[in-house]
C-alpha cells in the first residue's frame, strides 16, 4: 500500500461471523422479551427432541418461542419450525437487520434484533397450548432454570445418582 493511503475498512457488521450474529440477535431478542415482562430461558429442550432458542414466559403463563436465524443459509437448512407451534402460544423468528424479511412466513411473528435490543415487526396469531402441556412445560422451565442457577452457585457439585 503506498505511503499515506489508508486501508479500506470493512464495516463491523460485515466482519461478524455467523455465531457472533446469532449471539447478538439472541441477546437483543431476549432483552426485548424481558422488556415486555417475560422471563426468558435460552436453549430449552422440548419433549419432542427439538430445542427452542428462546422460551419466553409471561406472568400469565403464556409461552412464546423465539427462534433465531442469523442468515439465509441458517433459515434454509432449518425447516423444522412448524414443529415448534405445538409447544407455544406464539412463535416468533428473530433475525438481524439485513435479513430478507420476506422469507419469514406470515403465520409467525417477526423480530428484528441486534446485540442491544429488538423490535417486533409482526405479531403472530395466538394458538393456545393445552393446559396439561402448559403445566408440563412450565415445570420443565422451572427445573431447568433452577438447575442452571445451582450449577453457577456450586460448579464443583457432582451428581452420582
Amino acid at each position: 500500500m503506498p505511503a499515506g493511503e489508508r486501508p479500506i475498512e470493512t464495516p463491523a457488521i460485515a466482519r461478524q461471523t455467523r455465531p457472533d450474529i446469532t449471539l447478538a440477535v439472541c441477546r437483543g431478542a431476549c432483552r426485548l422479551m424481558r422488556q415486555s415482562g417475560r422471563a426468558v430461558l435460552r436453549e430449552l429442550p422440548l419433549p419432542d427432541g427439538r430445542r427452542a432458542d428462546i422460551m419466553a414466559i409471561a406472568g400469565s403463563g403464556e409461552l412464546t418461542i423465539v427462534e433465531v436465524k442469523s442468515s439465509i443459509e441458517d433459515w434454509r437448512v432449518d425447516q423444522k419450525w412448524p414443529d415448534y407451534l405445538a409447544w407455544c402460544d406464539q412463535l416468533y423468528f428473530a433475525v438481524p437487520v439485513d435479513f430478507p424479511q420476506s422469507l419469514i412466513p406470515e403465520a409467525v411473528g417477526l423480530i428484528v434484533a441486534d446485540a442491544y435490543g429488538g423490535e417486533i415487526l409482526r405479531h403472530p396469531a395466538r394458538h393456545p397450548v393445552t393446559a396439561a402441556r402448559r403445566k408440563a412445560l412450565l415445570i420443565d422451565c422451572a427445573r431447568l432454570a433452577s438447575e442452571r442457577l445451582a450449577r453457577l452457585e456450586d460448579p464443583e457439585f457432582v451428581d452420582f445418582a
